[in-house]
């Protein structure tokens, strides 16, 4: 997958089937969910694939605790089964991840028990593993660090977990690999329209600067937080649909809370839930759930948002977690539907929403990161119908696997042996190699040392002091690759280091 390859075969193609505006994940899942269909497929992306909220999820395939406690059943069964589909297609980018919710009185015991036991149930085939009750003992063995102060026991039960920016890019290779074209780093300017039908779109080179309009039988906006700006290029009088919500994330080191088992605290001061995730070696701890006015590619921690999720997990547990303690912190913005006005974010539903225009626009946003392919799916149902394409196949994403890790080990493994430099960690302290770096360039379209830092790997997100110590290497080998100067090196780590100090708590 090559960006120069692909921009070609944009310029060369007359017509699309389907244009894709957004490449987070929803908008991939519709690439190869339109190119499996037998489309012609054009996506395309402003930044980089993942860059937004796709890459700064909680790492949970998950049907939702917190939604069937707020007797969301639809969107809970949905997700359940959309987890079981995700973990079968995707099983090296996914693994199952036992959760534990701890009790402190009897009323919770009986309550918190049933509703996971039917959680559970509501898996069907597709469970992970059976839900059951921990007394005291076995609830401070699988939680060691666990604040025994009033503990009457827990619930053990089993959620999904994933790499959120690596499944992305898995999905741009396997959209490509079934002929669809996809470029990040190209924005969409405008549409084209007769007599007032969507029939092309305009587009903007980010990197060279190119201009070029392709023609397009439908159009899906996919863009997340950014769906209004896209619903605005087509009327600018349309209601506005999102209201964004920010989470933020803080990643710290396992010494704080050892063993393989997921905290979950299944209602925080403000009606949240706050988990403590294992992940890459590292522990997640969040969310928050704030509302914002102003939507940004970068958004920034509030001070208040992160005392917040100190305070709990440090009440909930007997380590103590300062700042200092912080390896990164990073932060998303969800792409909520919205409601009324007066209503919280926390409470606006996770279920997600497609529109037609009357220009045929299909937008597709709302849900949730688990659900993305059953959303790929209704948005590009619409799309053929809309544009009366009766031709084309089925759906067939059930089933379909994601990626081919054994083949891009294989190739790691090729380079290396006529190249043993290849080998080389990048940094001392994890086991990320040069031979890492060049798959992403050569066939993931790291275009920039941010893209291989925060999404091909996730050192940025894992351990951001170690990222910036790890730039200049990454340049130094990306400008080789991609045949640019020095210059190009020394402004691309120059970059870096400044977006570095957002993910980094003084």
């Amino acid at each position: 997958m090559n960006r120069s390859t692909m921009l070609a075969a944009a310029l060369q193609q007359q017509e699309f089937d389907v244009v894709i505006i957004g490449g987070g994940a929803t908008g991939l899942g519709a690439a190869l969910d339109a190119a499996t269909r037998g489309c012609s497929t054009l996506l395309v992306e402003q930044f980089d694939f993942g860059k937004g909220t796709s890459s700064r999820s909680t790492k949970l395939v998950h049907g939702g605790v917190r939604y069937l406690a707020q007797g969301n059943i639809k969107l809970v069964r949905e997700a359940l089964r959309e987890r079981g589909f995700l973990l079968k297609n995707a099983p090296t980018l996914t693994s199952t991840q036992p959760f534990v919710v701890p009790v402190f009185g009897w009323w919770e015991k009986i309550y918190y028990t049933l509703g996971l036991m039917f959680y559970d149930l509501m898996s069907g085939k597709l469970s992970l593993g059976k839900t059951h009750y921990l007394n005291k003992k076995q609830t401070i063995q699988h939680l060691p660090t666990i604040n025994p102060r009033k503990l009457k026991g827990g619930i053990l039960y089993y959620d999904g977990q994933f790499n959120d920016s690596a499944l992305c890019a898995a999905l741009a290779v396997t959209a490509a690999a079934k002929g669809a074209v996809l470029l990040n780093y190209t924005k969409a300017t405008g549409f084209i329209k007769e007599k007032g039908i969507i029939t092309g779109v305009q587009l903007e080179d980010q990197l060279g600067g190119r201009q070029l309009t392709v023609k397009a039988k439908a159009v899906i906006n996919a863009t997340g937080v950014f769906t209004d700006a896209v619903l605005n290029m087509d009327e600018d009088s349309h209601d506005v649909i999102v209201a964004p919500s920010q989470g933020i994330h803080l990643v710290i080191d396992p010494v704080f809370f050892p063993g393989k088992d997921a905290l979950m605290i299944p209602k925080t001061d403000d009606g949240r839930v706050l988990f403590a995730v294992p992940w890459q070696n590292k522990v997640v701890l969040g969310t928050t759930d704030t509302p914002v006015d102003t939507i940004e590619i970068e958004p920034r921690p509030l001070g208040e948002e992160i005392e917040f999720i100190l305070e709990h997990f440090n009440r909930y547990t007997s380590a103590t977690v300062r700042r200092s303690d912080v390896q990164s912190v990073f932060v998303g913005l969800r792409p909520l539907v919205r409601a009324n006005e007066n209503a919280s974010t926390a409470l606006l539903s996770r279920d997600h929403t497609l529109v037609v225009a009357p220009s045929r626009l299909v937008t597709i946003t709302g849900g949730k990161w688990t659900t993305y392919r059953k959303m790929a799916e209704d948005a590009v149902n619409n799309a053929l119908f809309v544009s009366k394409q009766k031709d084309k196949s089925p759906c067939i994403t059930r089933e379909l696997p994601i990626g081919n890790d054994a083949e891009k080990q294989c190739m790691m493994q090729e380079w290396i042996a006529a190249q043993p430099a290849l080998a080389a960690r990048l940094h001392p302290a994890y086991p990320f190699t040069r031979a890492e770096l060049v798959y992403a360039v050569r066939n993931e379209m790291a275009m920039t040392v941010e893209d291989f830092l925060a999404r091909r790997i996730r050192l940025l997100f894992l351990d951001a002091r170690a990222a910036v110590a790890t730039a200049p290497a990454v340049a130094e080998i990306m400008a080789a690759e991609l045949h640019q100067p020095d210059s190009w090196a020394s402004e691309q780590v120059n970059l870096f280091n400044e977006l570095a100090q957002q993910y980094i708590l003084a």
